[in-house]
């Protein structure tokens, strides 16, 4: 069966479920995925059990969601489409990178393996999204960095930022204003856990920043 052939909620399901434990090592739960898709649990438990019933993943009651080999390779396929669609909106098209994700979102379902294959060869076949995101290669090989949240980092360090999470448009916008994208070079100059506070310096320009804990969370770097 071929990703085109399921419907845009399981290729939607299967994504979600793989990407949720990319970078944590917490299964996702039937409400977790209820709140991110934006349907009821019932009706993901419903999408649940018809993705079991074609062999895509397998769901024990209250036990965690564990997707097939096969479901594995539909939802890395569905995330190479997204993230190289993502980046050609970015390097080609111009837009922000906090505004590609939903434009992302619809377009995965409508493209087909032979045009992300022409845009991946177009963008120089990249290996990250603009979010620093690891973009899948053709063949289904993900190729995560050794990387770690922020908030884990013991100062005083030097770090670069690796990847930043996209799923809050307005925190990316705050990032921008904060000179903090991939590959900018950073000082972790102390962590105050009791304040929520983590203070950085970035490198290029010497501006001293202190991050709250969820801006922080979403920053994830590795030693410079």
């Amino acid at each position: 069966m071929p990703v085109s052939d399921l419907t845009h909620s399981a290729q939607d399901y299967l994504k979600l479920i793989w990407t949720a434990t990319e970078w944590s090592a917490t299964p996702i739960t039937i409400s977790v995925m209820a709140e991110r898709l934006g349907v009821t649990p019932p009706t993901v438990s419903d999408g649940i059990r018809k993705l079991a019933r074609q062999g895509l993943l397998s769901h024990a009651p209250y036990g965690s969601i564990e997707l097939t080999d096969l479901g594995r390779e539909h939802a890395l396929t569905m995330v190479r489409r997204h993230r190289l669609l993502e980046t050609f909106l970015v390097e080609v098209l111009h837009y922000g990178w906090d505004e590609v994700h939903d434009e992302a979102e619809v377009l995965e379902h409508a493209v087909s393996d032979a045009l992300i294959e022409r845009i991946a060869a177009h963008l120089g076949h990249p290996t990250h999204d603009p979010h620093g995101d690891p973009i899948p290669t053709a063949d289904g090989q993900p190729h995560l960095p050794a990387a770690g949240q922020l908030t884990t980092v013991t100062p005083v360090r030097g770090v670069t930022i690796t990847r930043i999470s996209d799923a809050n448009p307005d925190m990316l916008r705050y990032f921008s204003e904060l000179g903090l994208r991939p590959n900018t070079r950073l000082t972790v100059l102390g962590q105050r856990p009791y304040a929520d506070v983590t203070s950085v310096r970035v490198e290029d320009s010497g501006n001293e920043i202190d991050l709250g804990s969820a801006a922080a969370a979403s920053i994830w770097v590795v030693s410079s």
